[in-house]
């Protein structure tokens, strides 16, 4: 998408329209939590005789773990760098992997072996047997990691920030723009010319992700969930909705 008052005419090319092989969903946020400490008062003398124990040691800091993974049908390098809680995103798995990717980072086949890096292990399935007292407990809304799952997170996070759209406004814009490929860009228009080539479903140079991103989403333009909400607030402010847009914008 160009930035505003700039136009342009996208069209098709093998990369860009390109189906991919997987996609990416969105990853829930966790705030670190400060501890505030005191100094602790000095502690009695021992008795004469009586032998002092040695400190413990501080815990070890986590790091970040190196797995293995193989790719299944559904897979894109965002999704795997989100389940991993892989530092660098995509761009670092795909770095760590190149010589097995290939030089096309969209496309990767189920099967392939790949060297992950990350500070979690994805989130096993929730066991389908009732919990005590599970009444109290809040419910966490989840969504597929696919292009539907995309749009109707982003759907939910515009709802929370009064951005306008619709399920079928967003789907037919990223379906012309992208054909629903998150690692998609445009590198032959007049913005890549200037060194902003648009990126992501609903194809959005960097200038405008910076200037319409959307608190609470990956700062990442390829970042599906991202990328659908700021195009869609750029789209808001510019048109009135994302239902305005049926062309180039």
């Amino acid at each position: 998408m160009p930035a505003r008052g700039k136009h342009r005419r996208p069209r098709s090319n093998a990369f860009t329209r390109g189906v991919l092989a997987a996609g990416t969903g969105g990853a829930a946020l966790a705030l670190p939590l400060t501890v505030a400490t005191t100094a602790s008062a000095a502690a009695p003398a021992q008795a004469v005789g009586s032998v002092q124990s040695a400190p413990q040691s501080a815990p070890a800091a986590t790091l970040p773990k190196s797995t293995n993974y193989t790719v299944v049908s559904g897979d894109t390098l965002s999704s795997i760098a989100r389940k991993h809680g892989t530092k660098g995103g995509w761009q670092r798995l795909y770095k760590d992997n190149r010589a097995a990717v290939g030089d096309n980072p969209a496309l990767i086949r189920p099967g392939l072996k790949l060297k992950v890096t990350g500070t979690k292990t994805p989130a096993k399935k929730a066991s389908t047997k009732p919990k005590a007292s599970t009444a109290t407990q809040a419910s966490v809304k989840t969504y597929p990691d696919n292009l539907d799952g995309w749009i109707r997170e982003s759907l939910d996070i515009m709802a929370q920030k009064g951005i306008p759209g619709s399920y079928n406004g967003i789907h037919r814009n990223i379906m012309r723009e992208s054909s629903g490929n998150p690692l998609a860009i445009n590198n032959w228009d007049s913005n890549a010319a200037a060194g902003t080539p648009s990126k992501g479903l609903l194809q959005v140079i960097d200038p405008t992700f910076a200037a319409y991103h959307v608190s609470g989403t990956p700062y990442d333009p390829y970042d599906p969930v991202a990328n659908i909400t700021a195009a869609c607030n750029y789209a808001a402010d510019r048109y009135g909705s994302i239902d305005n847009v049926f062309g180039p914008y």
